[in-house]
């Protein structure tokens, strides 16, 4: 039943890929075509061909691919706290108002964390290719997590340092944490309400395969930002079999299907897309 679920999966991302590649631009990022880069199926899919497998490479693996999606040495800072890591990139709007785009990058001693969590390091740093270059009314923030696994060390020290003046500027912050398995979802019970809806509007928008999901006894770092009253939301692409694979040793690249990766990059596109376009406390 597990292979007959996946290829039913890969026959539904293959028809829907074939319609989106002829509509590069999502409906909802109103920039010619020819300012967008958006990344392929072929181009996600490369990025699986080696992963950091060791927690203590995992730090430089994000900064080489952020470095691979054009962002220059100076461009990435370290943030570093009293017992966690996280790596950022700034990419300035026009105004000062922030969107936040997230995902961990640790992993649990067991396994490879191809799907938890490189899948969403990949999807964050296409996301970054995308959008470098797209005038933008926000200011967006790329942040690769530390420490996740540890009970969200990363994104609570971030959240922790942004005063309670500063809260109104967070528009918004979107989280990818473990792609790769089945099409793009939403974890209920670790995102806003409002972000939600919107989530469920723009995939049917795109008509892209799209679910409801929450994760029993999951959390993932968009709860830090949750509690911190920022609007935040989770994308995962986890099937019924998931835990048979995160945080065992079967996490591994072979058991990524670069089609849930991509779709999620789309979904996480279009998110921060609308986001941008609308008032900062649109989604609060």
């Amino acid at each position: 039943m597990q292979g007959r679920a996946i290829n039913i999966f890969r026959l539904t991302a293959t028809i829907f890929l074939a319609g989106l590649f002829f509509s590069a631009v999502p409906a909802s990022l109103p920039v010619r075509q020819s300012a967008l880069r958006i990344s392929t199926l072929e181009q996600i899919e490369e990025d699986f061909a080696s992963v950091p497998c060791d927690n203590k490479k995992r730090l430089d693996g994000v900064r080489a691919m952020f470095e691979k999606m054009g962002a220059s040495p100076s461009e990435i800072t370290l943030d570093k706290h009293k017992n966690v890591e996280n790596l950022f990139v700034l990419k300035k709007g026009a105004s000062e108002e922030k969107i936040v785009i997230g995902a961990h990058y640790d992993k649990v001693s067991q396994g490879c964390g191809a799907v938890d969590n490189w899948t969403g390091i990949v999807a964050l740093t296409h996301l970054y290719r995308t959008l470098k270059g797209v005038p933008l009314k926000r200011t967006v923030l790329f942040v690769a997590f530390g420490r996740e696994e540890d009970g969200l060390f990363g994104s609570g020290a971030m959240v922790k340092a942004i005063g309670k003046d500063q809260i109104p500027l967070y528009c918004a912050m979107v989280n990818v944490d473990s792609l790769g398995l089945a099409a793009p979802q939403v974890a209920d019970n670790m995102s806003s309400k409002k972000l939600l809806e919107l989530a469920a509007e723009l995939a049917e928008e795109m008509k892209m395969p799209f679910a409801h999901a929450s994760i029993p006894e999951g959390t993932s770092d968009s709860v830090s930002f949750m509690a911190k009253k920022i609007p935040a939301l989770t994308i995962h692409g986890l099937s019924n079999y998931w835990n048979k694979i995160l945080h065992s040793k079967n996490d591994q690249p072979s058991k990524v299907i670069p089609y849930s990766v991509y779709l999620g990059y789309r979904l996480a596109l279009a998110l921060v897309s609308r986001i941008d376009r609308a008032a900062c406390d649109a989604y609060r």
